[in-house]
């Protein structure tokens, strides 16, 4: 059974680094494999969230966990000034256009996650705010991006920081180069961006790996 780290910030020195961080279910890894292979690189599954889970992600924006955690993908993964929402470019991509927020909520509400990861993604949260207010006296979204800057630095020379930001990159990549039906890369957009296609068929709802049934193992085999 997995303990959660009970600790009231990044800094407590008796952090020790979780058990789904060191044994990380490799299953949700190897999907980022699927995407390699032959297909046409204009051929995407059209994939959206429906109107009621939309506007559940829209309201949950508006307050945290979500409003902080979307701050902080979008600072690890920033808009630059040759990219922005509605123009992409050859040489950058956001957190925003790969929906790494919506991805992520798929990933805390849909995919089969262990509660332990969740718990401590949710708990960096009130870590991240807790250490912006003892420093800058604000929440973390009510910084510039300097402030933000140094705050994530400064947690990233903690253990518990470093988890928790790597957690959070691991799914900014995920978020761009797993299928559109996983909650990110809408249309392709991180393939395209990679100048990758997709492989084909790709998966849609219904047919993601966490929603088919489980293979039976061949006689013999345990």
């Amino acid at each position: 059974m997995t303990t959660l780290f009970s600790g009231k910030s990044f800094f407590d020195e008796s952090y020790q680094t979780p058990e789904f961080i060191k044994n990380k279910n490799l299953t949700r890894r190897r999907l980022l494999k699927s995407a390699a292979g032959v297909g046409a690189a204009s051929v995407f599954p059209a994939f959206s969230f429906n109107a009621d889970v939309q506007k559940a992600l829209s309201s949950l924006l508006n307050t945290d966990p979500w409003l902080t955690l979307n701050a902080t993908l979008e600072h690890l993964l920033p808009e630059s000034p040759t990219t922005n929402s509605n123009n992409t470019t050859a040489q950058d991509i956001s957190a925003k256009q790969i929906n790494a927020t919506a991805y992520l909520y798929q990933i805390m509400t849909v995919q089969p996650t262990e509660q332990a990861e969740k718990d401590f993604i949710l708990k960096g949260v009130g870590w991240l705010n807790g250490y912006a207010q003892s420093e800058k006296k604000q929440n973390f979204v009510e910084l510039g991006f300097t402030e933000k800057e140094q705050l994530l630095k400064g947690i990233s020379q903690s253990r518990a920081g470093q988890n928790w930001l790597n957690t959070l990159l691991g799914y900014i990549f995920e978020a761009m180069l797993t299928p559109a039906a996983y909650g990110g890369n809408p249309k392709g957009i991180g393939w395209q961006w990679l100048e990758h296609q997709g492989g084909f068929p790709l998966p849609e709802k219904g047919q993601r790996y966490f929603e088919l049934p489980p293979r039976a193992k061949p006689q013999g085999h345990k």
